[in-house]
């Protein structure tokens, strides 16, 4: 089986989606399912990729990170595909993506199907503040029926946001299929290495927080937090990796913290930001807006203990089995929560443990034959029809 997949954001751009793209690619190819790429060219050099189509791109106003790729050069990329024999489309992202593996998909004849891995109505509020949250979010709202009606099924990271979906109407079949964890996300980190290469003192007590820098993270409620944390640990760091449209807003938030806040970019995913994960005695999380929150995961996968709110898609992550303390979004909760597993060895160890028990039964292997038992139900469904999820 060949499918087409269609996203507006890719590697070398960092962030959820990308990650599940790639995985998914590459453990569907185990399950008799190849896969084709269109994404983006960014202004980085790319490294050559087998299967992947760049298309020219312009930057995004009010986001130095993203690109939006070109209506007209994505339409040639495409119909330089129409001989291919694809059998299904696959749409990532909401935006000139959907709409142009639509158009593809119906003028070849073959089932489309979209994950949705993006909260659109959450990031519509930090993106265009001067629209009052009430408006934004029906035409969020309404956006979203749209576009899942042009599709004849559809996946969602978590449980809880197949329900924000139902919520808004949405009829389309939804199956519920997770991002799962390759192999190589369990490679040991070295704790030292990163500790070493940031500068930071061997035993300095680390608070990390690692994704995309970006306001509705919500990394400012983590600074705040931070400050109260320092009133019992003087000696902790708040380490913040990533990168993103708020660090700059961040960096002046956290300047009274001084050195006791770390921000150290973009790190290589396969060697130093598993060592950064790896030096964390806590990984600190309160997104309100992840569909599922695969960075939980991969701090687990390290042995790294988490202290996290549990929003939208992160509930499906953080079960009682998953050994993270849940907890609040309360400054005074959250800050106690830290503190007690920075104080407490045996703690911080039994996390660990669990953690990584519980990480190990997110194997991405499972979750691709999965995915490739719905690509193949759509194949042999009567044209038009629709797959029960």
């Amino acid at each position: 089986m060949r499918v087409l997949f269609i996203s507006d954001v890719y590697f070398p751009r960092v962030n959820g989606v990308s990650t599940s793209i790639r995985t998914f690619r590459e453990d569907l190819l185990a399950h008799g399912v190849e896969t084709q790429l269109i994404a983006p060219r960014y202004a980085e050099a790319n490294t050559a990729e087998p299967g992947i189509v760049r298309v020219p791109a312009a930057g995004v106003p009010r986001d130095p990170e993203d690109r939006r790729m070109r209506w007209g050069a994505l339409k040639r990329a495409l119909e330089g595909l129409t001989g291919g024999g694809f059998d299904l489309v696959h749409i990532h992202t909401p935006f000139i993506a959907h709409y142009a593996g639509v158009r593809f998909a119906r003028r070849t004849g073959v089932p489309c199907v979209a994950t949705y891995h993006t909260f659109f109505e959450e990031y519509l509020h930090h993106y265009l503040p001067i629209l009052p949250r009430r408006i934004g979010a029906a035409l969020a709202r309404s956006f979203t029926r749209s576009q899942c009606d042009d599709v004849r099924a559809l996946i969602a990271p978590s449980e809880p946001m197949r329900a924000v979906l139902l919520e808004y109407g949405v009829t389309t079949p939804i199956l519920v299929l997770p991002t799962g964890l390759p192999a190589d996300r369990f490679r040991a980190g070295d704790p030292q290495a990163f500790r070493a290469s940031a500068g930071i003192a061997p035993g300095t007590p680390l608070v990390t927080y690692i994704g995309r820098v970006a306001h509705e993270k919500n990394i400012g409620f983590l600074i705040e937090m931070f400050h109260d944390v320092l009133r019992q640990v003087p000696q902790a760091m708040l380490v913040i990796a990533g990168e993103g449209p708020a660090r700059g807003a961040l960096e002046a938030r956290a300047a009274s913290l001084g050195e006791h806040v770390r921000f150290v970019g973009y790190l290589d995913r396969d060697t130093a930001l598993l060592d950064c994960y790896a030096a964390a005695n806590v990984f600190a999380f309160a997104s309100r807006t992840e569909t599922q929150g695969l960075v939980l995961l991969e701090a687990m996968a390290q042995g790294a203990p988490v202290v996290s709110t549990a929003e939208l898609g992160t509930r499906s992550i953080l079960t009682p089995l998953s050994g993270a303390l849940v907890v609040p979004e309360d400054r005074a909760a959250f800050a106690a929560a830290v503190v007690r597993v920075l104080g407490d060895a045996a703690l911080r160890a039994e996390l660990a443990q669990r953690g990584r028990a519980y990480a190990r039964t997110w194997s991405s292997s499972a979750m691709a034959r999965r995915l490739a038992e719905l690509y193949a139900e759509l194949r042999s469904a009567p044209a038009g029809a629709r797959v029960p999820a």
